[in-house]
């Protein structure tokens, strides 16, 4: 009867499995970024990424135009990015006290076209790879597409981060071939990590044989004034032999500009440049102009910039929102990123984004974060509205839990059309 309906799939010599029949969409949980159409009657707060700011990308892409011909007249496959934007990346590195090669650069489509790359050269399919618990949901998906095994490493509560006696541990019990981190305002936490917290990660990693992948795409995202950021982790790594930084412009300047970059030991970057003929072969062309002119002109600080400003206020005004209309969920307030861990008073985050589904507002759970079904209690809140939008969606949310409180319903008429 199952199999009748669509409910369970089989395949001779592979058993049977439960499914979702044809034409009914998969609980999405929150996460994946709703299509512009929807978004009429639908609040999203699954995407942690804001609208680009302009005037910035119109002039980068015009500013990439007046470049272009020289390059419109070549084969345009470069697998290790165009040279003078690997030139550039590698001064930025100079720059922060990091002295970097172009030879040490490789762009790639976005920071999530790095990591693959990194996991298919280090991981393989059985191989196990530490992670923070929670993490980033996009890449833990990425990496059990690939094989791994994840191995958890628990964060601390609040803000405080990595307990390095406890990843010393892992990694060596463990001893996994990669370990990803978030040092730089932790997607989902908020977390900065200090200098002796990054010192200590780099030690036990090297101690271990085990490669850091250092994700950085958070990095120019502090939006309180005061904040001192630490050093780079690849600055521990003065030979190189250990720590892997991926950066990225979808954060920091736009989603849509697909640019990420790999910095690390010229072999690495080689072995990398190599797999990539079976892979994607290159990133667009015009899209890395478009960096490298942001990049020369001064036009990345100013639209960072304002990215900063955008997103302090959108975090000020959500928080005062979620405090107002949930006052039992609890967090701490981040001093950069782009996302709010927040828990949710013992209710199921899982059953939250559900019945957020229902009034009209889309929030990821905590277990999208965790492995093996962890942080059930958690969604993530990213600073991506603000104003009435962020009071209508701190409402909504707070219908969603009336709901799941309940286990029924409202009584609430359906989701208005609302327009930022």
């Amino acid at each position: 009867a199952l199999r009748g309906e669509g409910f369970l799939e089989s395949r001779r010599g592979a058993g049977s499995w439960t499914a979702v029949p044809a034409g009914n969409p998969v609980p999405a949980r929150g996460l994946e970024p709703l299509p512009p159409e929807a978004l009429g009657s639908m609040i999203d707060l699954g995407c942690a990424a804001l609208p680009a700011p302009e005037p910035w990308l119109t002039r980068a892409v015009q500013g990439a135009l007046e470049e272009l011909p020289p390059y419109a007249h070549t084969h345009g496959d470069y697998p290790a990015g165009l040279p003078a934007l690997r030139a550039m990346i590698a001064d930025r590195y100079t720059q922060r006290g990091i002295a970097t090669m172009p030879e040490q650069i490789m762009v790639t489509t976005g920071a999530m076209g790095a990591i693959d790359a990194i996991c298919h050269l280090f991981g393989g399919r059985g191989e196990r790879i530490a992670v923070e618990s929670p993490s980033y949901a996009n890449i833990l998906q990425l990496m059990r597409e690939a094989g791994a095994r994840l191995v958890p490493v628990a964060m601390a509560e609040g803000l405080t981060g990595w307990d390095l006696d406890r990843w010393r541990q892992v990694l060596r019990e463990a001893a996994p071939r990669i370990a990803y981190v978030v040092a730089d305002f932790h997607n989902p936490t908020g977390a900065l990590a200090d200098d002796d917290q990054r010192r200590r990660l780099v030690d036990a990693a090297r101690s271990a044989g085990t490669v850091l992948v250092a994700d950085e795409t958070m990095s120019e995202l502090w939006l309180d004034e005061d904040v001192e950021m630490p050093r780079p982790v690849c600055a521990f790594d003065p030979a190189g032999s250990t720590v892997i930084t991926v950066g990225s412009a979808s954060k920091a300047f736009w989603a849509g500009m697909r640019i990420g970059w790999v910095r690390a030991a010229p072999d690495v970057i080689r072995s990398l440049v190599a797999a990539r003929a079976y892979a994607d072969l290159g990133t667009p062309v015009l899209e890395q102009l478009a960096v490298n002119w942001l990049f020369g002109t001064g036009g990345w600080e100013e639209a960072v910039e304002l990215r900063r400003v955008q997103a302090r206020q959108n975090r000020d005004e959500l928080v005062s929102a979620v405090r107002r209309e949930l006052p039992g969920w609890e967090f701490e307030v981040p001093r950069g990123g782009l996302t709010l861990w927040v828990r949710t008073g013992g209710l199921s985050g899982s059953r939250l984004a559900e019945a957020g589904e229902r009034v009209g507002v889309r929030v990821p759970s905590g277990p999208r974060f965790g492995v093996d079904g962890a942080f059930e209690g958690y969604v993530r809140l990213p600073f991506t509205v603000g104003g009435a939008v962020a009071e209508e969606a701190a409402v909504r949310l707070a219908a969603a839990a009336r709901i799941v409180e309940t286990g029924g319903t409202t009584g609430a008429e359906s989701p208005r059309t609302f327009v930022a």
